[in-house]
Parts: C-alpha cells; sequence; structure tokens
C-alpha cells in the first residue's frame, strides 16, 4: 500500500519548483491559479526571492503548498496516481487534503496563507522559541517541560513528535531554554534552538487557532478520497465535517508524526512518496519504519524515479 506525504515550513528554497513550472503545462496552472487567488506574484518570490521574504510565514505556507501540489500535478502528467493514504507534517496536512479532493488548491492558498500570518501574530517576535531535542524519550522530554513550566509559570510543551530520536518542543523562549538543559541532565543527547519565527503548535498559538476558526468556517471541504491521516489524532479521516475542527486543533496541539507512520505501517502501508521541496519526512520515515520503501518528487529530475516507483505499486496491486 502507498502513502502520500506532503512536507511543511523549513522545506522551502528559491528556485523551487521553476522546472516543473517551464516544463510542465499541469504544474503552470497551479502556480498561476495560486497568483490569481493570492492576488500578488507568490511565484516570483518562490522563483527569485529574496530569501528573506520567501522564510516569512505567511508567504512560505503559501509556497511550500503550491510547489507540492504543482510538483503532484506534473507527476500525474506521467504516470497514474492512486495512493490508499495521504498526510502531511503540519502545513502539509493543508496539501494533502488538497491532493484528496478535500479541499480546493484556489481556496487552500488563501487559506494557508492567512494561516501563516495568525500565526507569526500569536506572539510578539523574541517572545517565543523552539528547539529540536535529539535523544531523549517523550517522556524526559515532557517531564522537563513539566519541570520548566512550572519553575518559570510559562509555556512549553512537545511541538512535533518527529521521531523516537528527534522531538521538537515550542513555548516561551526562557522556558524552552530551561527545559532542554532539563531533558539533558534526563539524558537526552542534544538540543538544538531552531530557527523559527514563532512558537508552533502549543498552547500560545491559542489566538491563532481562534482566527482560523472563522476562516475555516468559510471553506467548502469535501470528503477526503483517499482519508487523510491528521496531524491530530494520527488516524485516517475522510469526512468534511470533521476536518475544520482538526486544523484548528492542529494549530495549537503537537504534529504526531511519529504515530501518523505508526498508525499508516498498522494500515498496510509499506510505501511512501514524497512530493514537495526537501526530504525531510522520508528521512523520518526511514528511523520509524525503517522497512517502509520510499521516493521524492522534489524536482522534475526525480520524476522518472517517482513513475518508476508508482508503476510497482500498479503492478504489485
Amino acid at each position: 500500500m502507498l502513502a502520500l506525504l506532503f512536507p511543511g515550513q523549513g522545506s522551502q528554497e528559491v528556485g523551487m519548483g521553476r522546472d516543473a513550472f517551464e516544463a510542465s503545462a499541469a504544474a503552470r496552472a497551479v502556480f498561476e491559479s495560486a497568483d490569481e487567488a493570492l492576488g500578488f506574484s507568490l511565484t516570483k518570490l518562490i522563483f527569485e526571492g529574496p530569501d528573506d521574504e520567501l522564510r516569512r510565514t505567511e508567504v512560505q505556507q503559501p509556497a511550500i503548498l503550491t510547489t507540492s501540489i504543482a510538483l503532484l500535478r506534473a507527476l500525474e502528467e506521467r504516470v497514474p496516481v492512486d495512493p490508499d493514504f495521504v498526510a502531511g507534517h503540519s502545513l502539509g496536512e493543508y496539501t494533502a487534503l488538497v491532493a484528496a479532493g478535500a479541499l480546493p488548491f484556489e481556496e487552500a492558498v488563501p487559506l494557508v496563507h492567512s494561516r501563516g500570518r495568525y500565526m507569526q501574530e500569536a506572539v510578539p517576535e523574541g517572545l517565543g522559541s523552539m528547539a529540536a531535542i535529539m535523544g531523549g524519550s517523550l517522556e524526559g522530554i515532557r517531564e522537563a517541560c513539566e519541570f520548566a513550566s512550572g519553575k518559570l509559570d510559562q509555556v512549553v510543551a512537545p511541538a512535533n513528535l518527529n521521531s523516537s530520536r528527534q522531538i521538537v518542543i515550542a513555548g516561551h523562549k526562557e522556558a524552552v531554554e530551561l527545559a532542554c538543559e532539563k531533558a539533558l541532565e534526563l539524558g537526552a543527547k542534544r538540543a538544538v534552538p531552531l530557527a523559527v519565527s514563532a512558537p508552533f503548535h502549543c498552547s500560545l498559538m491559542e489566538s491563532a487557532a481562534a482566527k482560523l476558526a472563522l476562516d475555516l468556517d468559510g471553506v467548502h471541504f469535501s470528503d477526503a478520497s483517499p482519508p487523510v491521516i491528521s496531524n491530530v489524532e494520527a488516524t485516517p479521516n475522510a469526512s468534511a465535517d470533521r476536518i475544520p475542527g482538526l486544523l484548528r486543533s492542529q494549530v495549537t496541539s503537537p504534529v504526531r508524526f511519529t504515530d501518523m507512520v505508526a498508525r499508516l505501517s498498522e494500515l498496510g502501508v509499506d510505501r511512501y512518496l514524497e512530493v514537495g521541496p526537501g526530504r525531510v519526512l522520508t528521512g523520518l520515515v526511514a528511523r520509524i519504519e525503517r522497512r517502509a520503501s520510499r521516493a521524492n518528487v522534489t524536482s522534475m529530475e526525480d520524476l522518472e524515479e517517482a513513475s518508476e516507483f508508482m508503476a510497482l505499486k500498479v503492478s504489485a496491486g
């Protein structure tokens, strides 16, 4: 069984998707549709930068979504794409919903543009932070967060459960720093501050979640086919009625990527194709489910290998 994976923030780079725009009519239509939906040239920012502008959360989110869907459409021009499940990391869940026909692309682009702005505005710059802790257990990292939160009366909590070797925490800057120190005392190997503009996926994002909920009320969702593995529950969902609530909760809840892959494995998935800039998610899958087959579509150069990967699924099925 096959699952498509879609990346989240941090995977962007200036120039991503340009070769797809130039070589694929379907991909080019995606970029043009994004520009029209936003009322400005997102495509120009993606292809030309500057990098500082592309890294802005409200630009980065629609940029990665657009590039990922453009690459997917370019792949679909070459080979039938028929996954059993789709999933994404944070922002990537929106891309997964588009891929599953649950969210129109033209509505997804302005939605994640606003989502990025709300998340950036939720916490004044410099007040919050995130850090990746490597080599510590989830129990130990939770204990470290509870220690720091209690001592400083501030927010800090696990935000991205990326693998057994890497868990990201988020919250107030001082609490994150103290939690990192405590996690190292409890046996973690390393703690690395992340270059992010806000503390995502923790309770400090509540104001962003509330604003996003109003926007979600105005979006037309359809049932997902195939089902989408949600970040919040790490289980398949195909019901349109449940999508807005899951997306609202996602803003303040941890991304349970380890549990998502474990659940996909339980469901019989043994093949993962990551579509979009970067190769972060297949790298994480390699740590979580080592026996699974993996492939990537990050540019047009990957399409031949990905087409063969898809063809193997068709012949096996």
